[in-house]
Order: structure tokens, then C-alpha cells, then sequence
């Protein structure tokens, strides 16, 4: 499976944990080529440290500010001549029901998960183009798919990220360029934290009893990346095997 992926050169938003940290640990196992963006840059330190990328290799980034992620992308091609992949992954989840009215939530979670992702697109398209190559992964959820109580606005942030991607899927065609959607079930990450509301959380907590590891979702990663250039792997589903919603 490296075939497609080493000395690639790959940038991952909300890479100092959880998703992102997962598939920075597994494409730079494979050969990869890492430029990594996040806020929290001393944990992004600590992981270029560990995998051995350099100082380099890292990028303080809030994904709500366009000039700081066409900053991480432009870094990496400064460093690497090319960008490859970017995965858009950077996000958020503090489920609410509307009637408690959490703008402030609201307000983050589509600036952190609809948002940022498209500043991702924005900043990486056009090397893409110029390139005729290049692959955009977008993480979604599997409540890009479907919508529970309490997680209203969580849902329509992932389900726009699917309808953004696929519109990009058929506006990207002339230029080779491949895209794809990674909705994860509950995986074991930090999400589940950024929950405000006491009772919500809870209950969200006992849904995540079953997770899996972030690794599952570096496999899908991988996966995507490793297929031939004609080979366009759109949209990953994928949750615990005892998971119901």
C-alpha cells in the first residue's frame, strides 16, 4: 500500500491529535512527506520530534483564518516544489439541542468545519491545478449522513462537506485531480471534549464507549491514497462494528 503514498508530499490540518495525528503517524510510517498545521504547535512539535520530520514540517494554523492555511500550503510547496495531498480534518463537535440556543458553538463549528475545509480548497486548488494533479480528502462523519437530536448543527457542517466535495469531485475532472469524503463513526479522539453542555456529553460519552482507534481512520487514508491515479475513491463510510446510529 506505500506505492502510492511515499515521498508524496502531504499537509493535514488538526494534526496535533486525534484524526489527523493518526494519519500523520501512518503516511509517515509509509514514506510520506509531511507538512502539518494545527494551533496547538508545541503538540505539533512533539509529534514532528517523534517521527523525525524536522522543525520544518510544522505550522502554528487556525483553519478559521484563510491566510493562515494558504500560509501551511504555501509552506509546503516552498519546502517540497508540490503539494499532493491535503486532508482537510481540523474539527469540532459540541452537540447542543437548538432550543439552548449556543450560538457561540454554532458559530465554531461552522467556522472550524465547514469553513476550514474550504479554506483548504482555496489554498491548495490552485497548485493543483497548475500541477493537473493532486488529491483533496475531506473528513466528514457519519452524521454527514444522518442527524440525532442534539447534534443539529454538527450535521449540517458534515453534510456540507460532503456537498462541497462532490461539487468539487465534478469541478476538479479537467485537471486530474482526486478527491475524496473519509466519514468516521465514533473513533477514539478528543471530539467528544469540545462538547459544553454537562448531560450532552454524558451522553455522548456512552456512545463512545465503543470506539475504535484513530488508526482505523489513518487505514482509510491510506487506502484512498494508494490507488492508482485512475482510480478515484470518493466517499469512505465506515464505523464500529457494534455501532448502531
Amino acid at each position: 500500500m506505500t506505492e502510492g503514498i511515499r515521498d508524496k508530499v502531504v499537509v493535514i490540518t488538526g494534526a496535533s491529535s486525534g484524526l489527523g495525528e493518526a494519519a500523520a503517524r501512518r503516511l509517515a510510517r509509509d514514506g510520506a512527506k509531511l507538512v502539518l498545521g494545527a494551533r496547538r504547535l508545541d503538540r505539533l512539535m512533539a509529534i514532528a520530534d517523534e517521527l523525525d520530520l524536522g522543525g520544518d514540517a510544522v505550522i502554528e494554523t487556525d483553519v478559521t483564518r484563510f491566510d493562515q492555511v494558504k500560509r501551511l500550503v504555501d509552506h509546503a510547496v516552498r519546502l517540497h516544489g508540490r503539494i499532493d495531498v491535503i486532508i482537510n480534518n481540523a474539527g469540532l463537535m459540541p452537540h447542543s439541542p437548538l432550543e439552548r440556543g449556543k450560538v457561540e458553538d454554532w458559530d465554531r463549528m461552522i467556522d472550524v468545519n465547514l469553513k476550514g475545509v474550504l479554506y483548504g480548497i482555496g489554498a491548495a486548488l490552485p497548485y493543483m491545478k497548475e500541477q493537473k494533479s493532486g488529491h483533496i480528502i475531506n473528513v466528514s462523519s457519519v452524521a454527514g449522513h444522518k442527524v440525532n437530536p442534539g447534534g443539529a448543527v454538527y450535521a449540517a457542517t458534515k453534510h456540507g462537506v460532503r456537498v462541497i466535495s462532490e461539487g468539487l469531485r465534478q469541478e476538479v475532472k479537467p485537471y486530474n485531480i482526486r478527491t475524496t469524503i473519509i466519514s468516521p463513526g465514533a473513533v477514539a479522539t478528543e471530539l467528544p471534549d469540545s462538547i459544553t453542555e454537562p448531560d450532552v456529553a454524558e451522553r455522548v460519552r456512552k456512545v463512545y464507549e465503543l470506539a475504535i482507534p484513530a488508526a482505523s481512520f489513518a487505514s482509510m487514508v491510506a487506502f484512498a491514497m494508494s490507488q492508482p491515479e485512475d482510480v478515484d475513491v470518493n466517499e469512505i463510510l465506515f464505523r464500529p462494528t457494534k455501532q448502531e446510529y
